[in-house]
């Protein structure tokens, strides 16, 4: 795609007066003479080198893509890419086929300046190569971010201290970057800056810190730095629900940044839609670890992926593009005949572009899909007329679908590529042994309570309440990072409901399927020398149907092919048995395959599909209302589904999750000097409902219970019970105490009088009784009904003792206390499902005296 905008020159600028060590890097940058896949190095990895542009490389046969520069940050990352590209087999004579999961076609329908400009510049122009570094991140070339607008880093918007402050910015930003294993502290950053402008270092660095831009990551120095307050604040508490990648980021952001955090994640393992699987053929001696969801780094420029695997020593192996392809018969695809169809499916694409670009006005109110464009054209140019290249064409329309996710009959004609402008550059790789290698070392150390499945988020002036599981937590805030499905599900209550404008986002945007079967083989047949193959099928309805073949022996370990089920296919896939036809002959010989797993993403009740697509009626806007924040600064959300630039990738998710750890950091500041216009009344409730326990009808240790004044039955749980928590914490210097309640009857209220020790009372209660133990709030409706009936008869004592009982008896008790730790920032309430895990009760003391180290009290 051509365009007419001339990229801004960084010399234009006010010159560099700011940076003076000897140490910056170079900034005359020149065409290189090396190959477009040569591997680069640097002698010394702590400071940028100098650096050369390479020569474009086009990802298909259409003229239009343009360069995407490579500054510092790719060339560090590419020192760990396992393999050089190397030509696969092809016929001679021909090129070889470069096929990529990408969308390379967007045009700017409002008329500006497109946002691609600042990711392009003119290579005969000197270019600063920091510069190039912080437009790789996603920064503009010669403006702020609206980001750093919010953050006020400097008090003048335009003229010289905002030229200097982003001269600034990306000298820091380059400085880390050439190093991302060791903490950059403020002095570290001082040092190459004169220091008149010590006042925009100070600005930049906290940005850059606070955002997680810089200082990031799993590299020793910084994982332990992160594992606390980088200035002592403590800032308040963070429900996260769901550890998925943006939850995981955002909770080892937000320690950093001062609060407390507990994540709650419905899966018993955390990662959500990344997931790595071991497959193992133990006769045959042959193992490989298959990446179930999110597999591939898509550009390695900038990505805090590959900054990830840089810090962890993982090297990257680079998706190779060579795609032969193969017809049903198993014969190889005439390479003229494949070069044809593909340059025309891109002219299709383009020309449904140019056609959208002169509709500006008409397409942004009424859209189509995609696919009734493509097909309207495709014959007006009567293009694939063969049945064997419409084959051909069906295929290029599948690998579209896979790369959305979804049927081009939903996607948005107007919109389905509006990320291409911040697509990341650089090449596209697989992490040996899997993506849950990040997702492990992000975990360590956490408060992660797993198998928690979040039905309710309650919010209001006074912060939030999530249910999960029976159990309530409280918080100041909460960040929501469940998929896209699971809120068009509705899985999830929230009181208040969600504002109109984002519940009308969450069904605008879509959200799609694609589905994966991972295959263990005895041995590799396919070949060492390419990392993908394409399959093509007669039937258009079934095109998606492994129609890609990835090849994961170079970086699992074993023998291991993963087909992907694309469109329709992938829907249908669903109801199908495991094997169902996919061994059938597919026009390739295979050996009897050792394992294969099949993965279900639309019928997970924690995804329901696959990752986000722009669906016909929505657009980029809609992936900014859904990351809104709600309730005046309580709810929050991320996951790749809130990231317009960066959607349907895990980087996306990655960088959602710090993003909102900012904005919860903004908030919380921003409350801070705020004044709370009333008191919370919880407190209140609290000390009243204690009150009512000072003189119980029934007291046994740790146990109390009030019985219904207005009753006298014996079976119907008209009773109130409290059971009491406390213990002396010597390092806190205080007493806690932790509260649960219940509805029983009065004959339980006797039966549990008459048992000795509290741990045998707790597990009557649990197993015998069957009755769960909440907090205050998580009371029913019938439960706070008679507190306020009992509230009612003790300020009447005549009408009170109707329901007082005949067992005065019933008074005394044990003064034993159980030693049970307050989890008081979050009210963690699960003491019952763990006495039923714990027959012995002095272990269970233990093991929460464990868990407490996690919550500051």
């Amino acid at each position: 795609m051509e365009t007419t905008d001339n990229p801004q020159n960084p010399s234009d600028n006010p010159p560099n007066d700011v940076v003076f060590d000897d140490s910056s890097p170079e900034t005359d940058l020149t065409p290189s003479s090396s190959t477009p896949h040569e591997n680069h190095s640097s002698e010394n990895p702590s400071a940028p080198p100098q650096t050369t542009l390479e020569a474009p490389v086009s990802d298909s046969q259409d003229d239009s893509s343009e360069p995407i520069l490579e500054g510092e940050d790719t060339l560090l990352d590419q020192q760990h890419l396992q393999n050089p590209i190397e030509p696969g087999p092809a016929e001679p004579g021909l090129p070889a086929k470069r096929r990529r999961r990408r969308k390379k076609f967007f045009t700017e329908l409002n008329g500006s300046p497109s946002l691609a400009k600042n990711r392009r510049t003119d290579l005969n122009k000197d270019v600063d190569v920091e510069a190039l570094i912080a437009i790789s991140v996603g920064f503009p070339v010669d403006s702020l971010t609206e980001e750093e607008i919010e953050a006020n880093v400097v008090p003048t918007i335009g003229g010289v201290e905002q030229a200097n402050y982003i001269v600034v910015r990306n000298h820091i930003l380059s400085r880390w970057r050439s190093n991302v294993s060791f903490w950059l502290t403020r002095e570290l950053a001082l040092e190459s800056i004169r220091s008149e402008h010590k006042a925009l270092v100070d600005s930049a660095y906290d940005f850059l810190v606070e955002h997680g831009y810089i200082n990031f990551g799993l590299a020793p120095a910084v994982k332990d730095a992160k594992l606390r307050s980088f200035d002592g604040a403590e800032r308040g508490n963070v429900v996260i629900v769901g550890a998925g990648l943006a939850g995981l980021v955002a909770a080892r952001q937000l320690v950093f940044l001062g609060f407390k955090v507990v994540v709650l994640e419905g899966r018993s393992r955390p990662g959500g839609r990344v997931k790595t699987r071991k497959m193992v053929g133990e006769r045959e001696g042959v193992e490989a670890a298959a990446d179930l969801g999110g597999s591939v780094l898509t550009g390695i420029n900038g990505n805090p992926l590959g900054v990830l695997a840089r810090q962890l020593g993982l090297p990257l192996h680079k998706v190779r593009d060579i795609c032969p392809l193969y017809l049903p018969d198993g014969k190889t695809v005439n390479s003229e005949m494949d070069s044809s169809i593909e340059a025309s499916f891109n002219k299709l694409l383009d020309r449904v572009c140019k056609l959208r670009h002169a509709m500006i006005e008409e397409v942004k109110s009424v859209d189509v899909p995609l696919g009734t464009a493509l097909e309207a054209f495709r014959r007006v140019y009567s293009v694939a007329r063969d049945p064997q290249e419409r084959m051909l064409l069906d295929w290029h329309l599948a690998n579209l679908e896979y790369a959305n996710a979804s049927l081009m009959s939903n996607l948005s004609m107007a919109y389905w590529d509006q990320d291409d402008p911040y697509e990341m550059g650089g090449d596209h790789c697989f992490i040996p042994g899997g993506n849950e290698t990040f997702v492990r070392s992000l975990a360590e150390g956490l408060p992660i309570f797993y198998e928690r499945t979040v039905q309710s988020i309650r919010y209001g002036s006074d912060g939030v309440l999530v249910y999960a599981n029976g159990q309530e937590f409280r918080g100041d805030m909460v960040l929501c990072t469940v998929p896209l499905g699971v809120l068009k599900k509705g899985s999830i209550e929230f009181v208040p409901q969600l504002p109109q404008r984002k519940k009308d986002a969450i069904q605008s945007i879509g959200f799609g399927l694609l589905n994966k079967v991972a295959i263990l083989f005895p041995y590799n047949f396919w070949g060492g020398d390419i990392d993908t193959f394409g399959h093509l099928t007669e039937d258009p309805r079934m095109r998606g149907e492994f129609f890609l073949f990835y090849s994961y022996s170079s970086v699992s370990g074993g023998p291991l092919l993963v087909a992907l089920v694309a469109g329709d296919a992938a829907i249908k896939f669903e109801l199908m048995s495991p094997v169902e036809g996919i061994f059938n002959p597919k026009g390739i010989a295979v050996p009897e395959p050792i394992q294969a797993v099949c993965t279900r993403w639309g019928k997970d009740d924690f995804a329901y599909g696959s990752y986000s697509y722009v669906a016909v009626g929505s657009s980029g806007d809609d992936y900014d209302i859904l990351a809104e924040s709600i309730g005046d600064g309580r709810v929050f959300f991320a996951g790749e589904a809130t990231n317009k630039q960066y959607p349907a990738t895990m980087h996306g998710a990655f960088l959602s999750g710090m993003r909102e750890a900012a904005n919860i950091l903004r908030v919380a500041k921003k409350r801070s000097i705020i004044p709370l216009e009333k008191p919370s009344n919880v407190g209140d409730e609290m000390d009243d409902l204690n009150k009512l326990f000072d003189t119980p009808d029934v007291r046994c240790g740790s146990f109390s219970v009030l019985f219904d004044p207005r009753s006298n039955e014996f079976d119907s749980a008209n009773s109130l019970l409290r059971v009491k928590f406390g213990v002396g914490n010597m390092e806190v210097g205080s007493r806690l105490s932790l509260c649960l309640y219940g509805l029983i009857s009065r004959n339980q209220a006797m039966k549990l009088s008459e048992v000795e020790g509290d741990g045998n009372k707790m597990r009557m209660i649990n197993v015998e009784f069957g009755v769960r133990l909440v907090g205050r709030k998580g009371l029913s409706g019938a439960g706070e009904s008679l507190i306020s009936y009992i509230k009612t008869a003790k300020s009447k004592p005549n009408l009170y003792s109707i329901g007082r009982g005949s067992h005065p008896d019933l008074n005394g008790g044990n003064p034993h206390v159980l030693t049970v730790y307050r989890f008081a920032t979050t009210h963690i309430y699960f003491i019952n499902e763990c006495i039923s895990l714990y027959n012995d009760i002095h272990f269970f003391f233990f093991y929460f005296s464990h868990l407490f180290k996690f919550f500051i009290i």
